[in-house]
């Protein structure tokens, strides 16, 4: 759950947002894992996992060819279909449902889990992203893990001052605004990295992403 234009207005209703974002494009992402999560979860035992703002379904139906059992939640209902489309295609719907539902009220239903991720789950509309991993991580089983994918850094071709609903932070930051108790968590990995990209302009570009993995004790 990321992007955002000039024109988006801070007002605007999330849902309306991301479900126009969706709805006006026949796919919004790359239908590929996002190379952080594989990188980060790929040498994990599988068991249940819950996907905060799984989009179009790429990271959840990985996690479930992986073996995992696999529940993906986004604010859009054109997105959760179509991740059920491909869940479908790639014949890994047995092991994963995709729920349409805002996060700032949904209550996970079907935890504990073994694993809770949430990639690049920024929006440039409201959404109280903090609080929502605060209460995703509540949910991690002992011995389970929570991993954070983020935009580190605006894009080379964004000004941050334009879209102030955004969080632009370091994953060290975005640990201590967690503010989870170091005596139930350990810390395996804070670290950002740099990957290529294209700008709307079509030049090349370089993107700064922060990954934050931690375990429950």
């Amino acid at each position: 759950m990321t992007g955002a234009t000039r024109h988006d207005s801070p007002s605007q209703n999330p849902q309306e947002f991301w479900e126009g974002r969706y709805r006006d494009a026949e796919r919004v992402w790359s239908g590929r894992p996002n190379p952080g999560l594989v990188n980060a979860v790929q040498h994990l035992a599988p068991g249940k996992a819950l996907d905060l703002g799984c989009g179009e379904g790429a990271d959840a139906i990985w996690l479930a060819t992986q073996g995992w059992i696999v529940t993906g939640v986004d604010i859009s209902a054109t997105a959760t279909a179509r991740a059920r489309r491909e869940a479908q295609r790639q014949q890994a719907s047995a092991a994963t449902r995709f729920v349409t539902a805002d996060l700032a009220r949904w209550e996970p239903d079907d935890g504990p889990y073994d694993l809770v991720t949430a990639s690049f789950l920024h929006s440039p509309v409201p959404l109280p992203r903090i609080a929502i991993l605060q209460r995703a991580a509540a949910t991690v089983r002992a011995g389970g893990h929570l991993v954070v994918l983020s935009h580190a850094a605006p894009p080379p071709w964004v000004d941050a001052a334009d879209h102030p609903a955004h969080s632009f932070s370091s994953p060290a930051r975005q640990f201590v605004e967690l503010n989870l108790n170091e005596h139930d968590w350990l810390v395996l990995s804070i670290q950002t990295h740099t990957r290529h990209a294209t700008a709307p302009s079509g030049e090349a570009a370089e993107l700064t992403d922060g990954v934050l993995l931690l375990q429950r004790r």
